[in-house]
């Protein structure tokens, strides 16, 4: 029995230091309200279960004794990442918890009973940690202009006579037929887009034959590979994994994300979303990211409704995946939609339908890095 309670105390003191760490990163890391309070729950639970076996290990210690304690592995002495630390505690609360529940076995079944729903419980929220965790995911935390890139935007538009100017909210300028310059080429303006200071393009082409958006999802593919931008596929999740591109975006009306997870396994994932309903579903999924609007009317993409800033606030208060505004963003409104608090935007006529596509991007980027 002195042995036995000696095994529980040591893995007693392991799972409860574990899981401090963890909801320390997960708290003050990742700013995850949901994950912390999952962590906080395990933790109070686990106390409440296991103290009064605690207290009658805790006479049974001794350190000095402890053949163990001079025994270290270099890789225990220091860690490289974040994640790596945040892994190494995950392994060792879930060896700890199953050290518990086995050894608890000879002494109280009850208390090993509770332990195993604990371990349970924990490898839930240990998967979400583990995605978030992704280096795909960690970049993508860090994107802020993410442009979308179409042949029909690829063109110039000139002020010319003729023309009308939507008024519903983005008051741009719709030219007649003739004011429009033929389509530049399309990867030449995702070029342009990439030196102005795009962090992610989306290859966006709803009605083209599936030989030929594997060929351009290849081509754009590569021309990221070398600039070091995330490539993302609208919609196809086949095409995005033939191409070897960072991730997919659909839709709510496309493949669910658990479905797609499926296909691309840990490629990124991003969601549309328009309804703080949306969003928390996109997030239970394992969602990488989600898209916000329409913020604004658009001409790129009509609809009949418009979710507006009030949606971006909702998402910036209550989501904690990252959050890309879409629809109707401009130059000239960009400062309304970080100040609802998203920190990144989703643009295509703004940038790629600009007579200067590379500045119009750097203008987005020089924007955001001084936003107040």
């Amino acid at each position: 029995m002195h042995s036995i309670l000696r095994i529980l105390d040591a893995n007693f003191n392991r799972a409860r230091e574990g899981l401090r760490v963890i909801e320390d990163f997960v708290r003050f890391g990742l700013d995850d309200a949901d994950l912390s309070a999952a962590l906080k729950s395990i933790r109070h639970d686990f106390s409440l279960a296991t103290q009064p076996l605690a207290d009658r290990a805790i006479p049974h210690r001794d350190v000095s004794g402890d053949v163990g304690t001079q025994i270290a592995m270099p890789s225990e002495t220091a860690r490289e990442s974040e994640r790596q630390l945040v892994v190494a505690n995950c392994k060792r609360l879930g060896e700890s918890l199953r050290s518990i529940e086995e050894h608890a076995k000879l002494i109280d079944p009850s208390l090993a009973a509770t332990v195993e729903q604990l371990r349970y419980r924990f490898y839930t929220v240990e998967a979400t940690i583990a995605q978030r965790l992704r280096p795909l995911a960690t970049r993508f935390a860090q994107v802020r202009l993410y442009v979308l890139i179409t042949e029909e935007a690829c063109r110039v538009r000139r002020d010319e006579g003729g023309g009308t100017r939507d008024e519903g909210g983005v008051g741009q300028f719709i030219p007649p037929p003739s004011a429009l310059i033929p389509s530049r080429d399309w990867l030449a303006c995702a070029r342009l887009a990439i030196a102005g200071g795009a962090d992610c393009l989306q290859l966006r082409e709803k009605n083209m034959d599936g030989g030929e958006l594997l060929r351009r999802a290849r081509l754009l593919v590569e021309l990221c590979r070398q600039h070091d931008v995330l490539c993302i596929i609208n919609d196809r999740a086949d095409i995005a994994v033939l191409s070897d591109a960072d991730g997919v975006h659909v839709g709510q009306s496309d493949l669910s994300v658990r479905d797609v997870r499926r296909i691309v396994g840990d490629k990124l994932v991003g969601v549309s979303t328009h309804e703080i309903a949306h969003a928390r579903k996109a997030v239970e999924d394992g969602a990488d990211y989600i898209g916000v609007g329409p913020i604004f009317k658009s001409p790129t993409k009509p609809r009949e409704f418009v979710a507006g800033l009030e949606y971006a606030r909702q998402v910036a208060s209550q989501i904690r995946i990252p959050a890309v505004g879409i629809a109707g963003i401009r130059i000239e409104n960009l400062e309304s939609v970080l100040a609802a608090g998203l920190k990144a935007v989703a643009v295509t006529q703004a940038v790629v339908g600009a007579e200067d596509v590379e500045s119009a991007a750097a203008s987005f980027k020089y924007k955001m890095r001084n936003a107040k």
